[in-house]
């Protein structure tokens, strides 16, 4: 039964819902938006990366992507937040290799060899003719790429997209898996349905930047841990694929394999 102010004054409901939402998506703005990286923005729409900011399509405890503008085309901006809390998950490969250029105690720096390091590797994909967002720029923790969808909104995530041919959902993934793998010489280390897109029946892989060169030792391992979650999610929709098989079907019986453990005193 409804309660009698909502009969009474239906009006006053909806403006608490619009100020509701208005206090919601404003603190969402000021999490992502501090001076730094409105600064930063200002910037990349300066250079012309960008017109402006539209709104989020997908936000986390490690950072959001928002779709933007860019005269008559839309565009996504990853913007990281800035934190020790973006770092907890990642592998001890994916720190080592930012050690390289920042010391780990600098989160901001962190960052920005993060952000730097998705760029490159999107566009080292570009190269090798992988299907993924094709960079257009980068600045602090802010990367502006390839929005993967429409004016009607976003491309959905594999995992929630309807299969109607699995078939061909996995001769898609070994086509783009393999040219990372042959041509990129690079293991993505965290494929799975959820970071695959699939936009106008192609998958498209995105969250890269933790990706390993494909003669790194740990990179034979990662590669079949991430077919085997692709593997899985086929099996649900009906199309079974032994890993030997898809291993091979994309180039990773190629590398090498794991270091043997030392074996005990």
């Amino acid at each position: 039964m409804p309660h009698p102010e909502d009969v009474a004054l239906p009006r006053r409901r909806e403006r608490f819902e619009d100020r509701r939402k208005e206090r919601s998506h404003r603190d969402l703005l000021d999490s992502f938006f501090d001076r730094p990286t409105l600064l930063a923005v200002s910037r990349l729409i300066n250079q012309g990366k960008i017109d402006a900011v539209d709104f989020p399509i997908a936000t986390g405890k490690e950072g959001g992507v928002f779709r933007a503008t860019a005269g008559d085309e839309f565009r996504a901006v990853k913007i990281y937040r800035i934190g020790n809390s973006t770092f907890h998950n990642l592998p001890a490969y994916a720190v080592e290799e930012l050690r390289r250029e920042t010391s780990v105690r600098n989160f901001a720096g962190l960052i920005f060899a993060w952000t730097r390091r998705e760029h490159s590797i999107l566009g080292r994909l570009a190269d090798a003719g992988v299907r993924a967002p094709h960079p257009y720029g980068h600045l602090r923790n802010c990367l502006v790429m390839e929005f993967v969808g429409n004016a009607h909104g976003a491309a959905p995530r594999l995992r929630d997209a309807v299969l109607d041919d699995p078939a061909n959902i996995y001769e898609q993934l070994v086509r783009q898996v393999g040219r990372m793998v042959r041509s990129a010489k690079l293991v993505h280390g965290d494929l799975s349905p959820y970071n695959t897109l699939l936009f106008e029946g192609e998958v498209v892989l995105i969250d890269v930047a933790q990706a390993v060169a494909a003669d790194h030792p740990a990179a034979r391992a990662l590669l079949e841990r991430d077919l085997g979650h692709y593997a899985r999610f086929l099996s649900r929709a009906g199309f079974e694929v032994a890993p030997a098989e898809f291993l091979a079907a994309v180039g990773g019986d190629t590398l090498p394999p794991p270091p043997a453990a030392p074996a005990e005193a």
